[in-house]
């Protein structure tokens, strides 16, 4: 990966945070940022579960082209035959908030709606991504911004209109902010989702913000491929050295560790710089408005797409418990090294095979 300049890595960090667009853009420019971060190839396939060919594929692109190697080039594939049954059963899903049916995320991408209806769904059927995409487009259903709607403070019209929410009143919204964020995220959060053309998801309006902002302290393991974390009512050196210590406590070996940090001041008071040359932990800090080069940003965006956006969490211990319903998710699903190697060596007996029969050439084109 080439050095990015200081206008691509902050258009890259927006378009990372923001997660609104093409999701091809956003997946692309989480492959770049993470490069830039100095993650290895086996590290970006594992963390947008894709393959090491196309991730260098996008990371050559992007050294050629730069900003504009992110725009999708759509093309169209075989399709396969699936049943008018099956394509109803697709689209009621797609259609269905990914929580009702015990997935941890508040919305669909294509890979995880394939994913589910290969494995998880009661009804099991087989479909590649683009055969899902083009039924998705045959019956109307679009990826749309979710609105809101806004309830009459007059109490005899709400039980009128919503008898549901006259019983409980509804509590004041909670927000969640990940460390590195400026703006306090207060939900209800507006994201995108799938639904049938003009017919959004729908949110309700926010009205009270009165449990202030929390504070996710992340942690990343580069070798192993492991994202943790606990949420904090604020930034201290405090919160900072509980964070250190939690990465300290995964290598017992005593091993030296290298930890890459935020330029701020509660990472790098006195007492944290005692403790880190007493248990072997080197900080690196990032230069000043220049985060993106952290690691770690690039995994902040699918915490940030399929937990935040889209949602409507009451309180704070609520979006905390579905902050580590996914971590561990993630971390269940991260595919091994071992995998990525066995799913190589098939890829090239395969080419192999195909160039010894057919007389073709026994690497992809680009």
């Amino acid at each position: 990966m080439r050095r990015l300049s200081d206008q691509e890595g902050q258009q890259l960090l927006r378009i990372t945070r923001r997660g609104t667009g093409s999701p091809i853009r956003l997946r692309r420019a989480m492959v770049v940022l993470a490069s830039a971060g100095g993650n290895t190839v086996p590290a970006i396939a594992r963390l947008v579960q894709a393959d090491e060919d196309t991730i260098r594929q996008v990371i050559h692109r992007f050294n050629e082209m730069g900003m504009a190697s992110l725009d999708p080039q759509w093309a169209g594939g075989r399709p396969r035959q699936i049943s008018l049954d099956e394509e109803q059963f697709i689209v009621e899903t797609a259609t269905t908030r990914p929580e009702k049916l015990g997935r941890p995320f508040t919305r669909w991408s294509i890979r995880k709606l394939a994913d589910h209806l290969r494995v998880h769904s009661a009804r099991r059927v087989r479909i590649g991504r683009e055969r899902l995409r083009q039924i998705l487009h045959q019956h109307r259903i679009t990826f749309q911004r979710t609105k809101t709607w806004k309830e009459s403070t007059d109490p005899a019209a709400r039980c009128q209109t919503r008898p549901d929410r006259v019983r409980h009143q509804p509590l004041p919204a909670a927000g969640v902010r990940l460390r590195r964020v400026r703006a306090p995220r207060d939900p209800p959060q507006a994201g995108t989702g799938w639904a049938p053309a003009g017919h959004p998801h729908r949110l309700p309006a926010n009205y009270h913000k009165l449990h202030g902002v929390r504070q996710f302290h992340g942690c990343y393991s580069v070798g192993d491929d492991q994202l943790w974390g606990v949420v904090r009512r604020r930034k201290s050196a405090a919160n900072t050295r509980a964070a250190l210590t939690s990465i300290r406590a995964t290598r017992p070996d005593e091993a030296p560790i290298y930890v890459i940090l935020d330029n701020l001041s509660a990472h790098k008071g006195r007492k944290i710089r005692t403790w880190a040359a007493r248990n072997k932990v080197e900080l690196c800090f990032t230069p000043t408005y220049a985060s993106w080069a952290n690691p770690i940003e690039a995994q902040f965006g699918p915490l940030r797409t399929f937990v935040i956006a889209g949602s409507d969490h009451p309180n704070h211990p609520v979006l905390t418990r579905k902050l580590q319903t996914y971590l561990r998710w993630r971390n269940a699903n991260a595919r091994h090294p071992d995998v990525l190697v066995a799913q190589r060596r098939e890829r090239a007996r395969i080419r192999s095979e195909r160039q010894r029969r057919w007389g073709q050439p026994a690497t992809r084109a680009a």
